[in-house]
């Protein structure tokens, strides 16, 4: 492969790239629809003037076979008087208008054929036309449903899903654990208030056994509150202590 065709592809490939990247869907298929409406007009128009071209054949056919008819007629009448050049002449002008008629006529049948395909292809235009519009509508709302799709992947890729979620767990992790240092202090607060009260409980009884012990030494008077002071046990006899 010579350098000069390679670059000519080369050339190709990347006009035909940029103009891909350039295309607009949506304003193809306006451009598109354009250009099948315009040719929907010009069709018309063949169709049109094929209709008046076949309307003036016909008139002229008509014209020439009625020309026809009437030099038979005069052709008749010249018979009828007895001139026979007169009526070979009227024939003979006969024979040209219904030659004419003749032409005219297979004219005519051509153009029919041609008139009628062109109205096939009018039709056939029409529906495509019809068609297009509903599937442009279509691809429009197709298109735009999926650059709405993209854009939200988009937007939902810049957000970071794993990383916010990873960030989700973290604060979870910090918050169950600032709850259990919580849940520890309030035990161990628990803990010490029974203690003072245990603590408070034993120097009450103390506090009162002491007052009590004044009262019997005559240091004090028993409050009416204060408990006896527990009796220590009596000593033995020494005899009984032998004995026992």
């Amino acid at each position: 492969m010579g350098l000069f065709d390679r670059l000519g592809r080369l050339f190709r490939a990347n006009l035909n790239a940029a103009i891909s990247a350039a295309e607009d869907p949506e304003k193809i298929l306006d451009q598109a629809l354009l250009d099948m409406q315009e040719d929907q007009v010009q069709l018309r128009q063949a169709v049109a003037q094929a209709m008046a071209t076949q309307k003036r054949v016909e008139q002229q056919y008509n014209q020439n076979l009625s020309l026809a008819e009437e030099w038979y007629r005069k052709a008749q009448l010249a018979l009828q008087k007895g001139d026979e050049e007169l009526a070979k002449q009227a024939l003979s002008r006969r024979k040209g208008y219904a030659d004419t008629a003749a032409a005219m006529k297979t004219q005519l049948d051509q153009q029919s054929v041609q008139l009628e395909n062109l109205r096939r292809q009018m039709t056939a235009l029409e529906g495509k036309i019809a068609e297009a519009k509903t599937k442009k509508d279509m691809l429009k709302a197709r298109l735009r449903a999926a650059k709405a799709t993209e854009q939200v992947n988009q937007a939902l890729g810049k957000v970071g899903t794993s990383s916010a979620m990873a960030a989700f767990e973290r604060m979870e992790d910090k918050v169950l654990t600032q709850e259990a240092k919580a849940q520890a202090t309030i035990e161990l607060s628990g803990d010490n208030l029974e203690e003072q009260f245990k603590l408070l409980e034993g120097s009450t009884d103390l506090d009162a056994e002491l007052l009590a012990l004044k009262a019997q030494m005559g240091m004090g008077t028993l409050p009416s509150s204060a408990s006896a002071p527990v009796p220590l046990p009596e000593s033995l006899p020494q005899g009984k202590l032998e004995q026992s």
